[in-house]
């Protein structure tokens, strides 16, 4: 295999339910399009990936079907996954090259080995020529520049768009791992059905997306932010517009939010005492894009008593974690075998 590494790519890959992110080695991130395939109705040929696809979503014809391939973080239609795997590769890798990629594919940790096979199977007929399926966070972790391979606990909150994954990681390996299949796509779901219960108004994905990025918040604010939003009246089925605000907003997000900080709490208190207290001083560090919520980082630190922080590129830490794992690999094998040596 060394003969290979200095002509292989290695490749890292966020495969999420909304979007999927492509890094290669000594490029950084090349891809970053929402996961999304428009396939033609009887034969299944795609017509588009990614942006191009997401802009189809709800809006095709009848011969052509939109469809996301990931459903909370895992793999519910294979075959069209391959197909947005095999696309992405093409268009991150010139043509020319003749050496399979290694590839490193980050999946959340409550998937079940058959979903991983799954993962890997795509991964496989895409086009690598080796495949790493590892935990998300683990892959979060690498990608914020976390110091795993010490003996001391590290917390990672990674929210994504279909699943929440809560590790303590220390010596390269998950301690505790807690994961819920809850994401940025369940906030969105709260304020389509808030809006729907409380002002009759039936709102899509989008609108309901637009609302939580630009004024959703998880702690209240110095100020109300105002947004327009239109949708359909549920009553009359006319189209309507409608004034909302960020303090309903926070309402509406409630729910999902109180969900990932139990699921934080539990972890902690599965801990060990004394990575409990490493954590305590180093703090909770936050990835994905559901860490972005404004103020969500501010509740999680009040509701634990721990500090919580974002990573420094929270939306791309799995993807850069996942394409340095096989150097983040050999570092702590040749740390151990120091160790080793010095210790015999």
């Amino acid at each position: 295999m060394g003969i290979f590494n200095g002509f292989s790519n290695d490749i890292g890959i966020d495969l999420g339910t909304c979007n999927t992110l492509v890094y290669i080695r000594g490029k950084g991130i090349v891809a970053n399009e929402p996961s999304v395939v428009a396939v033609e109705r009887g034969t299944k040929k795609v017509v588009a990936v990614g942006e191009e696809a997401k802009r189809m979503l709800w809006k095709t014809p009848g011969d052509i079907i939109a469809i996301r391939p990931l459903r909370d973080g895992v793999i519910a239609d294979l075959e069209t996954t391959e197909k947005m795997i095999r696309y992405f590769i093409a268009k991150v890798l010139p043509r020319r090259l003749f050496v399979k990629p290694r590839m490193v594919i980050g999946v959340p940790s409550c998937i079940t080995e058959v979903e991983k096979r799954a993962v890997e199977e795509s991964a496989l007929k895409a086009g690598a020529r080796e495949v790493e399926v590892i935990e998300e966070s683990l892959a979060a972790a690498i990608g914020a520049n976390i110091p795993i391979h010490e003996p001391a606990g590290h917390m990672v909150v990674d929210i994504g768009g279909g699943t929440s994954e809560i590790s303590v990681i220390s010596l390269n390996g998950m301690v505790v791992t807690n994961a819920i299949r809850l994401g940025g796509d369940e906030f969105d779901e709260s304020i389509i059905k808030y809006v729907r219960q409380t002002h009759n108004l039936i709102i899509g994905e989008r609108t309901a997306e637009e609302l939580k990025v630009n004024i959703g918040n998880a702690t209240p604010d110095k100020s109300i932010e105002k947004m327009e939003i239109k949708g359909t009246d549920a009553i009359t089925g006319l189209p309507r517009r409608l004034e909302i605000d960020s303090v309903e907003v926070r309402e509406a997000l409630q729910e999902p939010i109180n969900a990932i900080i139990e699921e934080i709490k539990k972890t902690l208190g599965e801990t060990p005492p004394e990575l409990a207290a490493d954590i305590v001083e180093r703090g909770i560090v936050m990835t994905g894009g559901g860490s972005l919520l404004k103020g969500l980082d501010t509740l999680i630190s009040n509701e634990t008593g721990v500090p919580a922080f974002k990573a420094e590129q929270p939306l791309n830490c799995v993807a850069i974690g996942a394409g340095m794992y096989f150097e983040a690999a050999q570092q702590s094998q040749k740390e151990k075998s120091n160790y080793n040596s010095i210790n015999v």
